[in-house]
């Protein structure tokens, strides 16, 4: 009897999502003889058994496609005591002998804590995210194609401010970090690239090089900065955050953003220089894979596969090197991969401080 395994995505969607699910489909279909259901709006699905079949048909023609068929939600299972049992209780009442959890470090930590606390519930976690921020893996799919769509529109800025004389403040998704602020910045030959690992002085980061560069002659200037980036302020030595909401999501998380604006007014009143800000927001995680993310979608999928069909749990797919491989899942994989020391260096060896 072929083995049924269920498919979700969760938290926020990301471009080669349908890559994934299409590519364990039809590796599991012509390869395994696996048996595959969809299971929809991400861990939501799973508490309200909300699902849909997953044939080849179904697969077969959404690789270019950006979001997922599947849809999502940042719906917490392990948040209430109630939930982990209707969680647990959905994948016995669905008939389900495997589950394939695409996501991020919510979705895999809540995998992992469902899986180590019943070892029934037989799980194989696909690293997911745009930030690039998941332990246990070299790189996360999606991360290409936003660095990618952020490049291109900073390139598009350069035009408009040099044609204006003006700062443009552009603002990057990332959280707490800056790998899509770091490489679309450096690509895009930004001035001034601020990330989450590095707390920074308005004055002596921002305004005063911006200064010195108005002075010299520069007629406009690129200022990308991530929305986690920090103030560098006494009281609080990690640093002060801007945001939106101080309000926390499922997953206790706050809502960052708003630094483009704040930073631009900075410069307008500090330096006497026009300045507007853009923010890029969900433009980051829309639209068509690239090719490296869906080749890597494709290879992560095949993987997940293969991991059920051998009999593998309580695993995450992972990029090391040039090899993708099954991993054991741990708590780090709730641990944030923040920009190194050896790359930050790159923010400030290419920027305007240095002129």
């Amino acid at each position: 009897m072929a083995k049924k395994v269920g498919i979700l995505t969760g938290g926020g969607d990301c471009p080669g999502l349908n890559a994934v699910i299409r590519a364990a489909v039809y590796s599991g279909v012509i390869e395994h003889d696996l048996e595959f259901v969809g299971i929809k709006y991400g861990w939501r699905g799973l508490l309200e058994r909300n699902t849909v079949p997953l044939t080849l048909e179904d697969v077969r023609k959404i690789l270019p496609e950006g979001g997922t068929i599947l849809r999502t939600s940042r719906t917490n299972p392990i948040k209430k005591a109630e939930d982990i049992d209707r969680a647990l209780s959905g994948f016995k009442e669905l008939g389900l002998d495997y589950l394939i959890a695409i996501g991020g470090e919510d979705t895999l930590g809540a995998a992992y804590r469902l899986w180590r606390g019943d070892k029934n519930f037989k799980v194989v976690g696909v690293p997911k995210t745009i930030d690039n921020d998941l332990s246990g893996t070299d790189v996360t799919f999606g991360f290409d194609t936003a660095i990618n769509i952020a490049m291109k529109g900073i390139d598009r800025l350069h035009t408009t401010a040099r044609s204006h004389n003006r700062v443009m403040v552009v603002e990057l998704m990332g959280r707490h970090a800056g790998w899509i602020a770091l490489e679309a910045g450096l690509t895009g030959s930004a001035d001034i690239i601020l990330l989450p690992e590095v707390p920074f002085d308005i004055e002596n980061d921002l305004c005063g090089p911006l200064r010195k560069m108005k002075e010299r002659g520069r007629e406009y200037a690129i200022v990308v900065v991530s929305e986690g980036a920090k103030l560098d302020v006494e009281r609080d030595s990690d640093g002060s955050y801007f945001l939106q909401e101080i309000d926390l999501d499922e997953f206790g998380h706050v809502r960052l953003g708003g630094i483009g604006k704040i930073l631009a007014d900075e410069i307008e009143d500090r330096v006497d220089w026009e300045t507007r800000h853009v923010v890029f927001g969900h433009l980051q995680r829309g639209g068509s894979p690239t090719a490296f993310d869906r080749f890597l979608s494709t290879r992560y999928g095949v993987a997940a596969a293969d991991a059920v069909a051998e009999g593998l749990s309580g695993v995450m797919i992972s990029l090391r090197g040039t090899e993708v491989k099954p991993i054991e899942m741990t708590d780090e994989i709730k641990e944030i991969k923040t920009v190194p020391e050896n790359f930050r260096r790159y923010a400030r060896l290419f920027t305007a401080r240095n002129e």
